[in-house]
């Protein structure tokens, strides 16, 4: 809502589709189902990617018009990674757990700024990581309830080392932001409340496992505005 009219109507279709991707996962409890509706979705981007009819559906048909088929392959790469909620094995390694977040967060973050303007692809992808990593941490304590091994090193010399990644990736990105047009900056806004929560990882590691790191939606309520009117991220 923080986006001028213009790019929200290009940013809800693609936010809610992250959402009802983001979601296949949890919502049964059988792995074949969870799979189903993740392949709904992959079909719907194999259509996307055609350039003919897309299937007649709230989120999907929108979706198609607001999309380049050339961008579809990553949204599909978005849901296939997905499929790592539905089971509960670990991670391979850590670039496993790094192309995880970098074809969700990042692939999600790249599309819409692709989409709305010209922009930097690993700017975009470097902010997306410290967004991807920052959510992770906050979602921690859910996904353990779940079954889930979120964590390649649960300790706490691990967890800070994460969200240092963070910071250093965010800040990365924050000194190259140039890079990013003004029209993709809408894009990017949110991963600014990123870095309050990172930083509060690295200060008190054990915030994480207590479900205390910050709240970023509730600390954005002033400063989103402030990023808006400035053009900061």
């Amino acid at each position: 809502m923080a986006a001028p009219l213009a790019a929200r109507q290009v940013v809800f279709p693609l936010y809610a589709c992250n959402v009802e991707v983001a979601r296949a996962p949890w919502v049964t409890q059988e792995a074949m189902i969870a799979e189903m509706r993740l392949q709904w979705w992959r079909d719907v981007c194999e259509e996307i990617g055609a350039g003919g009819a897309v299937r007649r559906h709230e989120v999907a048909t929108p979706l198609g018009a607001m999309i380049a088929p050339e961008d579809a392959p990553l949204l599909d790469e978005l849901a296939a990674a997905r499929r790592w909620d539905i089971y509960r094995d670990p991670f391979e390694d850590e670039a496993h757990f790094a192309r995880y977040l970098d074809q969700t967060a990042g692939n999600l973050a790249w599309v819409a700024a692709k989409s709305l303007g010209a922009a930097d692809e690993q700017v975009v992808r470097d902010a997306a990581f410290a967004g991807g990593v920052a959510a992770w941490l906050a979602a921690i304590p859910a996904l353990e309830e779940r079954g889930r091994v979120p964590l390649l090193d649960g300790a706490v010399e691990g967890v800070k080392a994460l969200a240092q990644e963070g910071l250093d990736r965010l800040a990365k990105a924050r000194r190259t932001k140039r890079k990013v047009s003004a029209a993709a900056r809408p894009a990017l806004f949110h991963f600014g409340a990123a870095q309050a929560v990172l930083k509060a990882a690295v200060a008190h590691p054990m915030a994480v496992a207590d479900g205390a790191l910050p709240d970023p939606v509730e600390a954005d309520r002033i400063a989103l505005p402030f990023r808006v009117f400035t053009g900061r991220w």
